[in-house]
């Protein structure tokens, strides 16, 4: 009886593990293992890179950030499939995940323009806009307060983000679908208002 419930708690694990790993979108630093059953020279270990791809043989480079592990089984068939008589049978896993980095003790985040204390300001993570705002002496007199940019860039793909907060609304009580929380390398830009603001 031991022996059955131990094969059946195995069996659950693995279900389990398996439903865990169809819905789990790969990530760069993620290492993924590959086998094709038709040719097992094409078998490997592949690690997403910081763009979010991965090279494979008959293929060159795959997207993978993002997608879960079926995706990338049908992207991988698809791009090698000319390659055999039939379509090939590729089973796809992932092999190990992106090594957690350790939670820094803070976060650098830079405040410009109309604040009363501007410049970088080391905030713990998980602070909030208006906490940093706050932690920056808050806006001055000449403030655009309706303008307020928060930039953010992808520290994987190098992109920018631009987003404008009214200040001026959230000071008088409108709220937000979501706090934002500030994260390393953030720049909150208070510009100055015009002549009719």
């Amino acid at each position: 009886m031991k022996n059955i419930l131990i094969l059946l708690w195995g069996l659950l694990l693995a279900a389990t593990m398996s439903h865990a790993q169809s819905e789990y979108r790969v990530q760069p630093g993620d290492s993924l293992q590959i086998e094709v059953l038709e040719d097992s020279s094409l078998d490997r270990v592949v690690l997403v890179t910081p763009d979010g791809r991965f090279a494979f043989p008959f293929a060159g480079s795959l997207p993978a950030s993002g997608r879960t592990i079926d995706q990338i089984r049908r992207t991988i068939i698809a791009s090698i499939q000319e390659n055999f008589a039939a379509e090939p049978t590729v089973f796809v896993s992932v092999a190990a995940l992106n090594p957690e980095e350790e939670e820094p003790d803070t976060i650098n985040v830079y405040f410009m323009g109309e604040v009363n204390t501007p410049g970088l300001r080391e905030v713990v993570p998980g602070t909030t806009f208006l906490q940093g705002l706050s932690q920056a002496g808050g806006l001055t007199s000449f403030a655009a307060t309706k303008r307020v940019q928060l930039r953010r860039t992808n520290h994987h793909t190098g992109e920018q983000t631009l987003s404008t907060i009214n200040y001026k609304a959230l000071s008088e009580g409108a709220g937000l679908s979501q706090s934002i929380v500030l994260r390393e390398g953030d720049v909150i830009l208070v510009p100055e208002r015009g002549l009719f603001e």
